[in-house]
Protein backbone atom coordinates (compact mmCIF):
# COMPACT_ATOMS: atom_id res chain seq x y z
CA UNK A 1 0.00 0.00 0.00
CA UNK A 2 1.44 3.25 -1.01
CA UNK A 3 2.47 5.37 1.88
CA UNK A 4 0.15 8.74 2.11
CA UNK A 5 1.77 12.04 1.44
CA UNK A 6 1.44 14.81 4.31
CA UNK A 7 2.46 18.04 5.23
CA UNK A 8 5.95 17.37 6.77
CA UNK A 9 5.96 18.17 10.41
CA UNK A 10 8.26 20.92 11.98
CA UNK A 11 11.02 18.65 12.55
CA UNK A 12 10.84 17.53 9.09
CA UNK A 13 12.56 18.36 6.24
CA UNK A 14 9.82 18.34 3.46
CA UNK A 15 10.37 16.37 0.67
CA UNK A 16 10.14 16.68 -3.08
CA UNK A 17 6.88 14.85 -3.26
CA UNK A 18 5.56 16.78 -0.15
CA UNK A 19 6.01 19.90 -1.38
CA UNK A 20 4.75 18.82 -4.70
CA UNK A 21 1.45 17.72 -3.61
CA UNK A 22 0.39 20.73 -0.98
CA UNK A 23 1.30 22.77 -4.04
CA UNK A 24 -1.65 20.69 -6.09
CA UNK A 25 -3.62 20.84 -2.98
CA UNK A 26 -3.51 24.55 -2.70
CA UNK A 27 -4.12 24.75 -6.79
CA UNK A 28 -6.89 22.67 -6.62
CA UNK A 29 -8.54 25.12 -3.74
CA UNK A 30 -7.99 27.80 -5.47
CA UNK A 31 -9.68 27.17 -8.37
CA UNK A 32 -12.49 25.91 -6.32
CA UNK A 33 -12.19 29.19 -4.55
CA UNK A 34 -12.60 31.14 -8.03
CA UNK A 35 -15.35 28.94 -9.60
CA UNK A 36 -17.15 30.07 -5.91
CA UNK A 37 -16.20 33.88 -6.41
CA UNK A 38 -16.84 34.00 -9.89
CA UNK A 39 -20.40 32.48 -8.94
CA UNK A 40 -20.97 34.87 -6.73
CA UNK A 41 -19.80 37.59 -8.57
CA UNK A 42 -22.23 36.52 -11.49
CA UNK A 43 -25.34 36.65 -9.39
CA UNK A 44 -24.25 40.08 -7.77
CA UNK A 45 -24.42 41.51 -11.18
CA UNK A 46 -27.68 39.44 -12.28
CA UNK A 47 -29.17 41.03 -9.20
CA UNK A 48 -27.96 44.55 -9.30
CA UNK A 49 -29.15 44.66 -13.38
CA UNK A 50 -32.68 43.49 -12.33
CA UNK A 51 -32.51 46.20 -9.58
CA UNK A 52 -31.12 48.90 -11.84
CA UNK A 53 -33.46 48.10 -14.63
CA UNK A 54 -36.31 48.08 -12.24
CA UNK A 55 -35.63 51.90 -10.65
CA UNK A 56 -35.18 52.74 -14.69
CA UNK A 57 -38.60 51.30 -15.24
CA UNK A 58 -40.21 53.33 -12.42
CA UNK A 59 -38.76 56.44 -13.14
CA UNK A 60 -40.10 55.99 -16.77
CA UNK A 61 -43.44 55.05 -15.79
CA UNK A 62 -43.11 58.67 -13.32
CA UNK A 63 -42.59 60.66 -16.24
CA UNK A 64 -44.47 59.43 -19.05
CA UNK A 65 -47.93 59.81 -18.05
CA UNK A 66 -47.89 63.53 -17.49
CA UNK A 67 -45.13 63.58 -20.47
CA UNK A 68 -47.85 64.89 -23.88
CA UNK A 69 -49.99 67.14 -21.37
CA UNK A 70 -46.67 69.25 -20.22
CA UNK A 71 -45.33 68.94 -23.90
CA UNK A 72 -49.15 70.39 -24.75
CA UNK A 73 -48.32 73.55 -22.65
CA UNK A 74 -45.35 74.39 -24.53
CA UNK A 75 -47.66 74.26 -27.70
CA UNK A 76 -47.25 70.72 -29.00
CA UNK A 77 -49.90 68.01 -29.64
CA UNK A 78 -49.05 64.44 -29.61
CA UNK A 79 -51.56 61.98 -29.52
CA UNK A 80 -49.68 59.27 -28.72
CA UNK A 81 -46.88 57.94 -26.00
CA UNK A 82 -45.28 55.02 -25.84
CA UNK A 83 -42.65 53.36 -23.53
CA UNK A 84 -39.72 51.18 -24.37
CA UNK A 85 -39.71 51.10 -27.87
CA UNK A 86 -37.06 49.11 -29.89
CA UNK A 87 -36.20 49.49 -33.10
CA UNK A 88 -34.40 46.66 -34.33
CA UNK A 89 -33.70 46.71 -38.54
CA UNK A 90 -31.38 44.08 -39.39
CA UNK A 91 -31.11 44.92 -43.00
CA UNK A 92 -29.95 48.19 -42.63
CA UNK A 93 -28.17 47.42 -39.41
CA UNK A 94 -29.88 50.13 -37.58
CA UNK A 95 -30.51 49.57 -33.43
CA UNK A 96 -31.68 51.18 -30.77
CA UNK A 97 -34.12 51.68 -27.59
CA UNK A 98 -36.42 54.82 -26.61
CA UNK A 99 -37.26 55.49 -23.48
CA UNK A 100 -40.47 57.50 -24.68
CA UNK A 101 -41.25 58.28 -27.76
CA UNK A 102 -43.90 61.05 -28.21
CA UNK A 103 -45.43 61.26 -31.78
CA UNK A 104 -48.25 63.15 -34.09
CA UNK A 105 -48.30 62.63 -37.59
CA UNK A 106 -45.28 65.51 -38.22
CA UNK A 107 -43.17 65.41 -35.40
CA UNK A 108 -42.17 63.23 -33.10
CA UNK A 109 -39.77 63.81 -29.72
CA UNK A 110 -37.82 60.99 -28.14
CA UNK A 111 -36.63 60.92 -24.34
CA UNK A 112 -33.96 59.45 -22.78
CA UNK A 113 -34.25 58.78 -19.15
CA UNK A 114 -32.08 58.31 -17.01
CA UNK A 115 -31.64 58.52 -12.75
CA UNK A 116 -28.60 60.15 -13.04
CA UNK A 117 -27.69 62.16 -16.64
CA UNK A 118 -24.21 61.88 -17.78
CA UNK A 119 -22.30 63.46 -20.93
CA UNK A 120 -22.19 59.80 -22.46
CA UNK A 121 -26.11 59.53 -21.58
CA UNK A 122 -26.70 62.81 -23.83
CA UNK A 123 -23.91 61.74 -26.62
CA UNK A 124 -25.77 58.51 -27.01
CA UNK A 125 -29.46 60.61 -27.11
CA UNK A 126 -28.12 62.80 -30.26
CA UNK A 127 -26.60 59.62 -31.59
CA UNK A 128 -30.14 57.72 -31.42
CA UNK A 129 -31.97 60.88 -32.95
CA UNK A 130 -29.18 60.59 -36.03
CA UNK A 131 -30.20 56.68 -36.12
CA UNK A 132 -33.89 57.72 -36.01
CA UNK A 133 -33.49 60.09 -38.90
CA UNK A 134 -31.66 57.67 -41.05
CA UNK A 135 -34.41 54.94 -40.00
CA UNK A 136 -36.72 56.97 -40.64
CA UNK A 137 -35.53 58.74 -44.00
CA UNK A 138 -35.15 54.78 -45.02
CA UNK A 139 -38.96 53.96 -44.46
CA UNK A 140 -40.55 56.93 -45.92
CA UNK A 141 -40.88 58.79 -42.71
CA UNK A 142 -41.18 62.58 -43.56
CA UNK A 143 -41.68 63.24 -39.58
CA UNK A 144 -39.30 65.67 -37.92
CA UNK A 145 -37.70 64.73 -34.54
CA UNK A 146 -37.16 66.47 -31.86
CA UNK A 147 -34.56 65.13 -28.72
CA UNK A 148 -35.47 65.43 -24.91
CA UNK A 149 -33.36 64.01 -21.92
CA UNK A 150 -34.65 63.19 -18.21
CA UNK A 151 -32.91 62.68 -14.93
CA UNK A 152 -33.51 63.34 -11.10
CA UNK A 153 -29.49 64.40 -11.00
CA UNK A 154 -28.47 67.00 -13.97
CA UNK A 155 -25.33 68.63 -13.11
CA UNK A 156 -25.91 72.32 -14.02
CA UNK A 157 -23.28 72.15 -16.70
CA UNK A 158 -24.55 69.15 -18.45
CA UNK A 159 -28.02 70.59 -18.37
CA UNK A 160 -26.59 73.75 -20.19
CA UNK A 161 -24.78 71.75 -22.72
CA UNK A 162 -28.04 69.61 -23.45
CA UNK A 163 -29.53 72.68 -24.18
CA UNK A 164 -26.97 74.05 -26.36
CA UNK A 165 -27.38 70.69 -28.13
CA UNK A 166 -31.17 71.65 -28.65
CA UNK A 167 -32.46 69.30 -26.43
CA UNK A 168 -35.26 69.55 -23.75
CA UNK A 169 -34.71 68.69 -20.62
CA UNK A 170 -36.44 67.47 -18.07
CA UNK A 171 -35.87 67.26 -14.09
CA UNK A 172 -38.25 66.87 -11.26
CA UNK A 173 -39.43 70.18 -9.28
CA UNK A 174 -40.58 69.26 -6.02
CA UNK A 175 -43.36 66.58 -6.70
CA UNK A 176 -43.63 67.47 -10.42
CA UNK A 177 -41.36 68.01 -12.85
CA UNK A 178 -39.95 70.94 -15.40
CA UNK A 179 -39.65 70.93 -19.25
CA UNK A 180 -36.82 73.72 -20.27
CA UNK A 181 -36.71 73.65 -23.89
CA UNK A 182 -33.71 74.48 -25.73
CA UNK A 183 -32.79 78.48 -26.09
CA UNK A 184 -33.99 79.29 -29.85
CA UNK A 185 -35.85 76.52 -31.56
CA UNK A 186 -35.09 73.08 -30.65
CA UNK A 187 -33.02 71.04 -32.97
CA UNK A 188 -34.84 68.65 -35.62
CA UNK A 189 -33.57 65.29 -37.11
Amino acid sequence: MPAKTSAPTATQTPSFETVWALLKEVAENQKETDRQMKEKSDEFYLQLGHLTNLFGHFTVSMIAPMLREKFRDLGFIFQRSNTNVLVDDYINKIHFEIDIILENSNKAVLVEVKTKLTMDRVLKQIERLRKMRRYANLHGDKRTFLGAVAGFSIPDELKAFALDEGLFVIEPSGEDFNITPPKGDPKEW
